[in-house]
């Protein structure tokens, strides 16, 4: 029997972005698509919030992506096979929104965020939906999952800034086709603000449903703390609790980027140190 948060399998799937299967029971019994753990790499380390990509009941795994990009999520990718995460909290949040459409599913995941819209883009097929997925990277060497993309999805559509593999460009232009061609009446997008914040803005005009998942800082997870507070549709909401998935024409983007901004001073120190030790 593996100890509890262990590392079963690693595997790297792109520079700085390591794919991880965890011992975690309980969460894998209960854990919906949309759904997320926050965990912990050491003692004293800070709680990060963490999508989950796929899952396995019986053999009670979870599944994660980390990418490096501040301190702690370079320390967890650090990791190998065997060791063991501090802690786990899970499965936090609601699941994502699915049902039966009249009209085809979009999903939109950006450089980690494709691991995170696999779970219910499954949910939707199963549902009789048509689902097409739209990944984006900078480069087609950092595009993840497509052979799983292509499992769960009737399409996948990747777009690479450098043009190197599908749609030159960015996840709206490949949003931007599908729309003209057919009836679009979902779309959930993952990844970074930016780009959850330009594909609202593109269904806006068609009123078509956006759900997009809300990476804001948490601490407890549980809407205790107040630390993800995020605006929308004019009210105040807890982004661990109200969400992840909220409607995107009704988010206000850029309390929500300032907010992801507060701490970077701190996160470049913290990056730093960590490197000091390391050299």
């Amino acid at each position: 029997m593996p100890k509890l948060f262990e590392i079963l399998t690693r595997e790297e799937l792109a520079p700085k972005t390591i794919m991880f299967n965890i011992f975690a029971p309980t969460v894998a019994r209960a854990i919906q698509g949309g759904q997320f753990i926050i965990l912990r790499v050491s003692a004293n380390g800070e709680r990060i919030p963490i999508s989950i990509s796929g899952w396995n009941r019986n053999e009670g795994s979870i599944r994660i992506i980390i990418m490096a990009a501040g301190r702690t999520s370079a320390e967890a990718i650090m990791l190998k096979v065997g060791d063991c995460f501090q802690d786990i909290v899970g499965p936090l949040g609601k699941r994502s929104h699915v049902e039966e459409l009249d009209g085809t599913a979009v999903l939109i995941g950006g450089g980690y965020g494709t691991g995170a819209i696999i779970p219910t883009a499954r949910d939707l097929k199963a549902l009789g939906n048509k689902v097409i997925g739209i990944v984006g990277a900078r480069n087609k060497d950092l595009l993840l999952l497509q052979d799983e993309m292509n499992e769960v999805c009737d399409e996948v559509i990747p777009t690479t800034n450098d043009g190197s593999m599908g749609i030159e460009g960015f996840v709206t232009h490949g949003l931007a086709k599908v729309i003209e061609r057919e009836k679009v009446s979902y779309v959930l997008a993952v990844g970074p603000v930016p780009m959850m914040k330009a594909v609202s803005e593109m269904t806006r005009p068609n009123g078509i449903q956006t759900w997009v998942s809300l990476n804001a800082i948490m601490v407890d997870g549980t809407g205790m703390c107040g630390a993800c507070r995020c605006t929308v549709g004019g009210k105040t909401q807890f982004a661990c609790f109200h969400g992840p998935d909220f409607n995107g024409h009704e988010v206000n983007f850029e309390e929500l980027q300032a907010r992801q901004k507060m701490f970077q001073v701190q996160e470049k120190i913290a990056l730093e140190q960590l490197n000091e030790v390391l050299v």
